[in-house]
């Protein structure tokens, strides 16, 4: 069964990893896609045209507010309608924190968080304008990409990490926000082997042996893009603020932060009272999660 018929979706950073088998897996449930990226986006819409699918490419900076706009009005001007974001679009500038530079804190901020908002401006700027005409449009979606470095910590990683938790942040939030619309905000998490995770050789060969095991290449990219097509979709129109862990054949729900265990009193705390207070609470709160999200031993 085809989830997207007629319905028209942008991809931002489709060129090649994750973002291209998005696109390529809206195209085969009959969407119209816009495919985004700096790089060659060309390229992808010529093989979702030569499968027989409608396709444009838009090479803006979604990053720019300006560019962010253009990527919107691409859809609208060439398929006549907007259905589905997916911000996908990300870059690494990896470094331990006390080697990282400005430039490399400015750069993965602007490209992952700057870059998620302003396309999501524009499109819900669309989609409450047609609903406040009375006309609104049909199940609008926003799948944003968070990382397991920003949910659960990753050494090496404070920027993009930093962006990413900021994202699974703003996809909550926003989710509140534009539920009276029917607007749906969710979110993953993604694991797979692409560009961006060249030099994780013990997770490449963990992902290798699997392979070799089953013969199921549980590293691709391709097993990301089934999960973001359902939520775009009108089936997931009761799924909304969520984080979804997704690698392999594996999906999970990510879950927020909840407050652990505590102690009250009905008087300010002198802080020479807490040292016989705040370590007993930490070794009763569950360990911070290790790069899977299970607690670390």
């Amino acid at each position: 069964m085809r989830l997207h018929d007629g319905r028209v979706a942008v991809i931002t950073g489709a060129a090649g990893g994750i973002g291209r088998e998005h696109a390529l897996e809206f195209a085969r449930h009959g969407a119209k896609v816009v495919v985004n990226d700096v790089g060659p986006a060309q390229a992808v819409v010529d093989e979702i045209v030569a499968a027989g699918g409608e396709a444009v490419a838009n090479t803006d900076d979604i990053s720019d507010w300006d560019g962010a706009k253009r990527l919107v009005d691409t859809a609208l001007d060439t398929f006549g309608d907007l259905h589905v974001l997916v911000n996908n679009a990300g870059i690494l500038r990896d470094k331990m924190f006390v080697n990282m530079d400005i430039d490399m804190w400015d750069a993965v901020i602007r490209v992952h968080l700057r870059g998620t908002f302003a396309p999501t401006k524009h499109a819900v700027a669309y989609w409450r304008e047609k609903h406040k005409a009375g006309d609104p449009v049909s199940h609008p979606r926003v799948v944003n990409t968070s990382s397991p470095s920003g949910l659960y910590g990753n050494p090496g990683q404070s920027n993009y990490g930093a962006a990413k938790a900021a994202i699974a942040s703003f996809t909550v939030i926003l989710a509140d926000e534009l539920s009276r619309m029917g607007i749906t905000v969710n979110a993953i998490a993604p694991s797979a082997l692409t560009q961006m995770t060249q030099g994780l050789e013990t997770y490449v060969a963990r992902l290798k042996e699997i392979e070799e095991t089953t013969g199921f290449d549980a590293g691709s990219p391709a097993n990301i893009s089934p999960l973001v097509v359902w939520l775009a979709s009108g089936e997931a129109a009761e799924i909304t603020g969520r984080v979804f862990n997704v690698k392999g054949g594996t999906i999970s729900v990510a879950e927020t932060w909840m407050a652990g265990p505590g102690v009250e009193q009905e008087a300010r705390w002198a802080a020479d009272e807490l040292g016989s207070v705040i370590p007993d609470l930490v070794a009763k709160a569950r360990p911070n999660s290790d790069g899977s999200g299970k607690p670390r031993a």
